[in-house]
């Protein structure tokens, strides 16, 4: 392995994209500020690869990462690598094969090919799902760095550290290729749990401790922005019964499923209505006591999976659209007129811009999957900035507007 190139100061940082999806770390890039040129974005989704086109202008590569070369790979003179893996392998649902799941096969190849690249990327930054940091893929991972030169920092981090009232936790691995360095090399190897070395707080001891008080939970949640910020649709009256003050649910029939999937091309708030979200009353009777129910004014909700929306159990919160003199399941959910978040809200939560769009062709299925399987651009952003600084460059705190990078 040779030594890589060096970038000159004025010259942007060549990236390449891994898993690229439909465009999270990109956008989280452009959020950061980084003085950086995407030059090949890698996924082997089609129905990604064109939301990412039709974002960026960009088709990205799509084929199967496990045929690049090293000599692929130095052929874009990248010096950083962004790679965000499928997380299967690694989810508490799943099988957790780890590195013997077929879908871990082509993060570890990538790993494998850095020995024998002549130029080696000078940084490289990898999300997964919590649970990856003790998996085999993990130990190799690490293994691999140590052996090509690479100073390694690492997080768990969740959406709910910056404001945003979103649980969803997730494992960072940022590391650094010698002689680079980070600001602080005092937490070189350590697992950190908090945000604040993100933004130049040199709080060592606090930053390695995963503090699970309630009054800990409180004081996050309260720092973060109430759910109806990030709802596309904030006024039902229009859609309300006037009488009862509840919205008017009788339009949606109880195959509600293939109600929804007769308008899975909607595309935007022109196009569709806010009943084609509704969960059906028959699913509120089977599967009630499973749901987790979110208010406008909640302060949390669960994160989304990719199976959002063809399922309500354990894939991710329900908005409830009447909210009750006592919230919760003591009160009826049914009079609670639940609903699922719409791809729009989901994308929000992520952190998504406000110009970030779907193709028409992506059905609403797809829409959700996509989304389930994306980053949170509230996270990686600041995780990104601190990981291209120079140490002598101070970071300054650029998310959120309430100042909320309380640690946990």
């Amino acid at each position: 392995m040779a030594e890589g190139s060096q970038k000159p100061q004025e010259e942007p940082w060549r990236v390449l994209e891994f898993y690229s999806g439909i465009g999270g770390m990109r956008y989280s890039l452009m959020k950061a500020g980084v003085n950086a040129k995407v030059v090949e974005a890698f996924d082997i989704n089609d129905k990604a690869n064109d939301v990412y086109e039709h974002n960026f202008g960009h088709r990205p590569h799509q084929g199967n990462i496990q045929s690049l070369t090293a000599a692929d790979l130095d052929s874009y003179g990248a010096h950083a690598w962004l790679l965000s893996p499928p997380c299967q392998p690694y989810t508490r649902q799943g099988l957790q094969k780890h590195s013997g799941d077929a879908r871990a096969l082509s993060f570890l190849k990538i790993l494998e090919l850095i020995p024998h690249t002549s130029q080696p990327p000078s940084m490289l930054f990898v999300e997964n799902v919590v649970g990856f940091e003790t998996s085999d893929t993990h130990t190799k991972m690490i293994d691999i760095l140590a052996k090509t030169n690479f100073v390694v920092q690492e997080f768990i981090l969740s959406p709910l550290q910056f404001g945003i009232p979103y649980s969803r936790p997730r494992y960072f691995c940022l590391a650094k290729r010698k002689p680079s360095s980070f600001q602080n090399q005092l937490l070189n190897n350590r697992l950190l749990w908090s945000p604040s070395p993100l933004f130049g707080h040199d709080d060592n001891t606090v930053a390695i401790e995963h503090d699970q008080s309630q009054e800990s939970c409180d004081e996050l949640l309260q720092s973060c922005e109430p759910v109806e910020k990030f709802l596309e649709f904030k006024n039902h009256s229009d859609q309300m019964d006037t009488e009862s003050g509840l919205l008017d649910t009788t339009i949606v029939p109880i195959d509600a499923y293939g109600a929804l999937e007769k308008n899975d091309n909607a595309n935007g708030r022109n196009d569709i209505s806010l009943n084609q979200y509704l969960v059906p009353l028959s699913l509120i009777e089977r599967w009630g006591s499973a749901m987790d129910i979110v208010y406008p004014d909640s302060k949390r909700c669960c994160c989304f999976t990719k199976s959002y929306y063809r399922y309500v159990k354990g894939t991710g919160s329900l908005l409830a659209t009447v909210q009750p003199k006592k919230k919760g399941k003591s009160s009826s959910l049914k009079e609670q007129c639940l609903r699922f978040f719409t791809p729009r809200e989901v994308a929000n939560l992520h952190s998504f811009p406000e110009d970030f769009h779907f193709p028409q062709h992506i059905s609403l299925r797809q829409r959700y999957a996509l989304l389930g399987n994306s980053l949170s651009i509230a996270v990686v952003a600041p995780v990104l900035r601190y990981l291209f600084a120079e140490p002598s460059v101070q970071i300054m705190q650029i998310f959120p507007s309430n100042g909320a990078y309380t640690h946990i």
